[in-house]
Formats: structure tokens, sequence, C-alpha cells
């Protein structure tokens, strides 16, 4: 079963920044990045269950290649994905996006 897949502002902004990274690096760098998170995101909508959560009710994916990772929640019949971060950088920031992101989805 595939879930509906929402990505918060702050997760395409993630997105872009390390494109924008990685394309400065190496010419088409930016691309096959985006191409490994975009196949994290199928795996994740395919079984968002499988990923042990790591606080509170936040999940991560592993971007093959890459040292990033796709956090995301899962509530079913949608995954919400709230970051898309650097494996070095402060959980503190992406748990922080995760209270905000909580605050949406109830406001929705």
């Amino acid at each position: 079963m595939s879930y509906q897949m929402v990505i918060e502002p702050e997760a395409e902004a993630d997105l872009a920044e390390a494109y924008r990274w990685d394309e400065n690096q190496r010419s088409g760098l930016g691309d096959e990045f985006i191409a490994r998170v975009d196949a994290a995101l199928d795996r994740v909508c395919e079984a968002p269950e499988v990923h042990a959560a790591v606080y509170k009710n936040v999940r991560q994916a592993l971007v093959r290649r890459f040292p990033y990772v796709v956090c995301y929640v899962f509530e079913e019949p949608s995954v919400s994905v709230v970051a898309v971060f650097h494996g070095h950088r402060d959980p503190a920031i992406w748990s922080a996006r995760v209270r905000a992101a909580e605050s949406r989805r109830r406001a929705r």
C-alpha cells in the first residue's frame, strides 16, 4: 500500500539547500542527490512503518550514497516529511520542526 505524502515547507528548503551545495561541489551531484532522496521517499511511502521511531513519533529513513536522513511522521493515511538532514546536524533542529508540523496538522 502506498500512503499520501506531505512534504513540509522546511523539508523542501532542506532539499533545495542540499541540492545547491552538492551541485556546487560537482555538476550533476545535486541531481543524483535528488534522485536518491526520491528513492528514499518512495520506500517510505510504500512501507512507512518499517523505520523505528527515533523521537516521539518521528522516524528516519537513510538516503543511500549520501549522509542524509529523511525525518518523517507516519499517521495513517499520510506521511509527513518534516526534514531532510545531513546526519551530523543537531537533532534538536528537526525535533523543533516536528512540533511546528504537528501544530500545522492540527490546524488543517
